[in-house]
């Protein structure tokens, strides 16, 4: 269940996350919480897909968090998803790794 992996309002950020924020209309009957939960999992590790060696890497350590929701103001079915990522989820010096991950899967988003 996306909502209790990647929404985490007690995070703190860290200097070294990328942070992102998104504007998201959940679908009727979606929360926001789970929505901005989504975001984050399919713009980090939610689509990574399973195999033998899951148990060689930390989740926790690469996934995404949604940390904070807000509404926006003067809509009332949009709401802010603020994201935080760990830096070591990119590839290092790679500008395209990191906008691929954080702004490709999102778009694509129904």
């Amino acid at each position: 269940d996306y909502k209790f992996t990647y929404y985490t309002p007690d995070y703190e950020t860290k200097d070294t996350d990328i942070l992102a924020a998104f504007r998201v209309t959940p679908q009727p009957g979606v929360p926001p919480e789970e929505a901005g939960a989504a975001v984050a999992a399919e713009s980090s590790t939610g689509t990574w897909t399973t195999v033998w060696t899951d148990g060689l890497t930390s989740l926790d350590r690469y996934k995404g968090r949604c940390y904070h929701i807000e509404p926006v103001p003067g809509e009332e079915t949009q709401f802010i998803a603020y994201v935080a990522y760990p830096l070591d989820l990119f590839e290092e010096g790679s500008v395209t790794n990191m906008f691929t991950s954080i702004v490709g899967n999102v778009f694509g988003f129904k």
